[in-house]
């Protein structure tokens, strides 16, 4: 492979193209079977690339789950902003059934809109997987940091801003209400939190 002298394998266009196919194909095999689906071979396989790419533009395996994750991530914040800002076009303040259905796309994944127990499983397993993987801490939190950014400013937008420690009771209830829903093997675990988050907004009860 022939690449200009000086520069990263990854900026020159070809090399951004491959490192974005590799970080695409692992961000999907992260959505379909978690963190043990990213493995160089099947990275490679699913991007169509030889094996050998995923060592030449990724430093090490973690390299390349940390870009899956913050490929992922970004996609449904970016998918966030859109629905939010398409929103706040509209007259008169975020009604409570769309403040409840883009909270939830943005704690459980718009996969999740489908009802169905895997999406929303895959995604809570992948949250407690980070855990314990202190590579991805200092990512985490920042992705972290831009979500509840996000719900506040969704929460301003339906014209009852919450302050931090009411929206992060909120979460709460919606993981408490999906944690349930999974132990139980419902089959909706969407429409528990749903329920509960509509019992429990702000002006509501």
């Amino acid at each position: 492979m022939s690449e200009i002298p000086g520069r990263h394998p990854a900026s020159t266009p070809k090399g951004e193209r491959r490192r974005h196919a590799l970080i695409e194909a692992a961000a999907a095999l992260l959505a379909e079977g978690g963190f043990d689906a990213i493995r160089h071979r099947a990275v490679a396989e699913r991007a169509e690339l030889p094996l050998a790419s995923t060592t030449y533009y990724f430093s090490s395996l973690d390299d390349l789950v940390a870009a899956a994750i913050e490929h992922s991530s970004r996609a449904e914040l970016l998918f966030g902003r859109t629905c939010l800002d398409e929103l706040a076009d509209r007259d008169g303040p975020v009604c409570a059934d769309d403040l409840v259905e883009l909270m939830l796309d943005l704690l459980l994944g718009r996969a999740s809109r489908d009802g169905g127990l895997e999406p929303v499983l895959l995604r809570y397993e992948r949250l407690v997987g980070s855990a314990r993987r202190p590579f991805l801490t200092e990512l985490m939190r920042g992705l972290g940091e831009e979500l509840m950014a996000l719900l506040t400013e969704l929460f301003a937008h339906s014209g009852t801003p919450v302050s931090r420690e009411r929206l992060n009771e909120l979460v709460a209830l919606v993981d408490g209400a999906v944690v349930n829903a999974l132990i139980e093997s419902n089959p909706d675990p969407r429409d528990g939190a749903r329920r509960m988050l509509r019992a429990n907004l702000p002006g509501r009860g």
